[in-house]
Order: C-alpha cells, then structure tokens, then sequence
C-alpha cells in the first residue's frame, strides 16, 4: 500500500524553480531516502509533502516575493496540496527538521510533551513517552535536563523522540546526521533503523549517502530539483558516474 505518492511536482520561490516534476512514492513499511548534494531541493521536497510550502505560499499571497507550488501530494491517499501543517500533522504525516529545533528553554520531558500536544489520553501520552525513553535511554537520564545544553547528538534524538510522540505513520526525518561525530552519526543511524524495524515508514533525506543505502528499502537520487535516478543502494553504487557526480563518492 502506497502511504504517500507525489505527482509531479514543482516548487518555485520568486522565480527560481527548486523542484521541478519530481514523482516519486513510499509504500507502508519502507525506509525510504532522498539523497543528492547541497542544493540539490531535498529540504524543499519535505516541506511540500508535510504542508510547510502551502502555509508559504498562503502568507505570501499579495505579494511579489511569492511561492508557487504544482503537482500532486497524497498522503494515505488523500489530498494534501490545500491541508495546513497541522492538519497535515494530524493525520500522522510528521516532519523532523534540518538541524534539530528543540525548544531550548524547556527540558527534555517538556520538549517530548509538547510533541504529544494533539494527544489528549494522559495514559496514551504516557506510553509514548515510555516507548520513546525505550529507544533513547540517554533522553530518560537526562529528562529535566534543559535541552538548549544537550549535546548536538543529544539533541537530534531528542528531535526524533519528539516526533515519534506524535504518533507517525510516515515520519520524515531531515538531514539528521548534520554537523554530528561519527560515533554519534552511527547511533542515530541505528535508531532510525529501530525505528522502521517497530512498523514506523520512513523518508529519510541525508546526504551520508555510504550508510543510508545500506539501510533503506529504496532511494531516490535528487539533482537541480529532478529526480535523476531511483533503486536499491548497492544497484545505484555500481553506476560509476552517479557515484561520482552526483553522491560524491
């Protein structure tokens, strides 16, 4: 079964295309990833499917400097293109950003909560909770630690953890190896694919692309806002000119 299915589409800011007639789909179950270099329209593609272009596009309207958006995105086969971030959210279509955002005031436990906030069942939030603390034990040592002072590895699991209080049934992780150690890119690379492994679809965008295929189900392989090639990793690496040109390998 098809969770999410894009058609199509293209993404313009002012009058530059970022994404241009881009289909692509991610199936129950699967861990899917987009990867390509910087710039290459990734972080772009995420915010469209999860609502975050259309809510640009709306607080734009009037205005020169604009954002247009063309295609087709369905989600549980349902239409998105005209469905609000939150209403998108709601229905279990969750977006984990590029570089973490914890609200860094608030601590660890806070943070998780507030990801809980469309759940109102004190005893579902609760078991969230304990299933997140399952996954990220160094989240549960420092639940009243404020987050702003986690380590940057701290913070993307708090990041993840967070999204996963939301109840996803396809959670969209962006860029989380970002600015991260080895050890640490390593740990939450085998998080994510615990996660999978508890029934969770995925999208995974990242650009680490020698341990990203060798976790997902399929990729897709973005360049200048195009899809440019698409297939199980180890099939993609034997193409010696898109691992050259496109995946810096």
């Amino acid at each position: 079964m098809k969770v999410l299915e894009v058609t199509n589409l293209t993404v313009c800011y002012d009058k530059a295309m970022i994404i241009n007639d881009l289909s692509m789909h991610v199936d129950e179950g699967e861990l899917v990833s987009l990867v390509g270099p910087n710039g290459a329209g990734k972080s772009t593609t995420l915010r469209a499917i999860t609502g975050l272009v259309t809510w640009e596009r709306s607080i734009h309207r009037g205005s020169d400097a604009g954002v247009s958006m063309q295609g087709t995105v369905e989600f549980m086969s349902k239409r998105l293109e005209r469905t609000l971030p939150h209403e998108i959210a709601k229905m279990g279509l969750i977006h984990c950003p590029e570089r973490r955002r914890p609200f860094k005031e608030m601590s660890v436990l806070e943070n998780l909560r507030a990801g809980a906030y469309m759940h109102t069942d004190h005893e579902e939030v609760a078991e969230g909770l304990r299933h997140v603390y399952e996954l990220f034990p160094r989240l549960k040592e420092r639940s009243n630690q404020i987050s702003g002072t986690l380590s940057g590895g701290e913070q993307q699991m708090l990041a993840i953890g967070r999204a996963l209080m939301s109840k996803p049934k396809l959670l969209c992780i962006d860029e989380p190896s970002t600015g991260l150690a080895p050890i640490m890119r390593s740990e939450v690379f085998r998080k994510i694919q615990e996660i999978k492994d508890m029934g969770i679809t995925v999208l995974l965008v990242e650009q680490e692309v020698s341990t990203v295929f060798k976790m997902t189900d399929r990729n897709y392989v973005l360049s200048s806002g195009k899809i440019i090639a698409e297939g199980k990793g180890l099939d993609l690496l034997k193409d010696e000119v898109l691992r050259k040109t496109y995946l810096g390998m």
